[in-house]
């Protein structure tokens, strides 16, 4: 693990979820920019104090020179966002696949060349959107890649919080502190952390791609030089039209995030703090409500359940997902099996959400003009 040492939010979240399927041990990590702080976080984790490293640079070079079978087989990326480009390219370049938190990088250009190193060097990329890992966001992708909504027309997505929507990062909040600036979490503020997961719902269920955008973005913390909410209008690679909203300074909000998608036969729709039911309704049919578990879904979204009908599974299990996923085509490489290409975010879609954040700070300096993406 790179980073997600003592303090760290995500980093706690990524070692429970990467642990949920047993697939996968944490053996050594760089969790801070401080060796000292590493080497503590490290000693709290159980880990031996000689595969605790003073930086990522150090435990690649020494991992690698430790025999097959005992060195790493990946890293996990879990640093703020201006820290993810270098350890990815240097893990790549040295043999090492890769997990890695979004949004992937801060430019195009570096995203472009680990979109490179990955074709280059054949080794896995797994990107960490992990709403893609609940089992009625697989059911939706699968019943509109079935055709069963017909041709898609209208998509809506949100993604609303309310944590920013006081000056929190004045205070002691860690969280915030480096979620505002831009020299740590680049041209997007709330764009870059929750929009990007709208984009990537909205493409991984529908199976199309933004093409245009007009993004209006909003500063409503005083200093705030990033965004912390914004609205756009967004138009599909099929012609059909949608809408994306997303805050962190919608008051009372938690974490509604929702998609609803309209075809020419039907449409569903999905959130994530009631994740188990996916809403479908049809020009001549009753409302049909999905969960997991049942006997009706397609194959993608019964195999990610892993627990019986009634019980909820939630953000946790939706995030291992993608790593036990990451982990069953890993472990074939490893064992030198066949294994087919497994369901999880890759390096392209880290790619795609980087675009999406540059085409709408674009947008949004030129008065909400239509910007390709």
């Amino acid at each position: 693990m790179i980073g997600g040492g003592k303090g760290s939010f995500i980093g706690d979240v990524h070692r429970k979820a990467a642990a949920i399927d047993g697939m996968i041990e944490l053996v050594c990590g760089a969790f801070s920019s401080s060796a000292e702080r590493s080497a503590a976080s490290g000693k709290a984790l159980y880990l031996p104090e000689d595969r605790c490293y003073g930086s990522f640079a150090e435990m690649i070079a020494k991992e690698k020179e430790l025999p097959e079978g005992e060195r790493m087989d990946f890293v996990s990326i879990v640093t703020p966002n201006h820290m993810h480009f270098e350890p990815a390219k240097l893990a790549l370049e040295n043999g090492f696949h890769v997990v890695c938190d979004k949004p992937m990088t801060l430019t195009i250009e570096e995203s472009e060349i680990l979109v490179e190193l990955v074709k280059k060097t054949g080794l896995l990329f797994a990107l960490t959107h992990n709403y893609t890992g609940y089992p009625m966001v697989k059911q939706a992708r699968d019943m509109i890649a079935n055709g069963d909504l017909g041709k898609i027309r209208k998509v809506q997505v949100q993604y609303l919080q309310g944590w920013l929507a006081t000056e929190v990062e004045k205070t002691d909040n860690k969280q915030a502190s480096w979620r505002v600036d831009p020299s740590k979490s680049g041209v997007g503020g709330a764009l870059g952390d929750i929009g990007t997961h709208a984009e990537n719902l909205l493409e991984f269920i529908t199976g199309l791609q933004i093409s245009e955008m007009a993004a209006d973005l909003g500063r409503f913390g005083a200093g705030r030089t990033l965004d912390d909410d914004g609205n756009m209008l967004v138009r599909l690679s099929n012609g059909a039209k949608g809408s994306i909203s997303f805050s962190q300074i919608a008051t009372g909000e938690e974490n509604n995030l929702g998609i609803r998608v309209y075809g020419e036969k039907g449409s569903l729709e999905w959130y994530q703090e009631n994740p188990n039911k996916l809403y479908t309704r049809w020009l001549d049919q009753p409302l049909k409500i999905f969960t997991p578990g049942g006997n009706d879904l397609y194959d993608a979204a019964a195999m990610t359940s892993r627990i019986p009908s009634g019980h909820p599974e939630g953000y946790l299990e939706a995030f291992a997902t993608v790593y036990r996923n990451f982990g069953k085509e890993l472990t074939g490489r490893i064992e030198g099996t066949s294994v087919p290409a497994q369901d999880y975010p890759g390096v392209e879609d880290g790619l795609r959400g980087v675009r999406f954040i540059h085409a709408a700070v674009e947008s949004d300096r030129n008065n909400a003009a239509w910007t390709s993406l």
